[in-house]
């Protein structure tokens, strides 16, 4: 094995899995989100020896993430799928609660560039500015995506719900 194939096997193995958590809560699908890192590491792979800062990487398959996932309704196979009426049980965390899994369900139905904007903003923690490079969209749309994503969220969470207003006031 070349030493840049065994570079590129050892960032797969270390980062994969945490780049498949990400590509989930952009689609809410165990097997999109396999589709879309195995695209993003293919592609990673075919510029592997062309990519100069490898301290970046993360950077670069999250947008190739990003940008496959907000680009799929381009391609029809995704686009047709029916949505079943129940979650199956591979696709729910181990370590799921009942909130995690309503907050999933809430998510799933977060328009998607919205969703996008949720997940890296705040699951992901990136800012403002390095969303806007990943999605291709000014900082302001960011914030607006995140305000409405946000008020989204909050419509969609039963008043029980972790997250719901009801629960933060006093």
């Amino acid at each position: 094995m070349a030493e840049s194939d065994t570079a590129f096997a050892e960032y797969y193995a270390t980062r994969a899995e945490v780049m498949r958590g990400t590509a989930y809560l952009l689609c809410g699908d165990w097997h999109r989100a396999e589709d879309l890192v195995q695209s993003a590491f293919t592609k990673l792979y075919l510029a592997w020896d062309r990519v100069n800062r490898h301290e970046v990487l993360d950077a670069y398959v999250r947008r190739i993430i990003v940008h496959g996932y907000v680009d799929q309704r381009r391609r029809g196979w995704w686009h047709r799928e029916r949505v079943a009426e129940t979650v199956p049980e591979h696709a729910v965390p181990a370590a799921g609660t009942d909130d995690r899994l309503v907050l999933f369900d809430a998510l799933a139905r977060v328009p998607r560039r919205q969703r996008a904007v949720l997940v890296l903003r705040y699951w992901l923690d990136l800012p403002v500015a390095e969303v806007a490079d990943l999605l291709d969209c000014s900082q302001g749309t960011v914030k607006s995506q995140a305000a409405r994503g946000l008020q989204t969220l909050r419509d969609l969470l039963p008043d029980t719900a972790v997250g719901s207003t009801q629960e933060r006031t006093p």
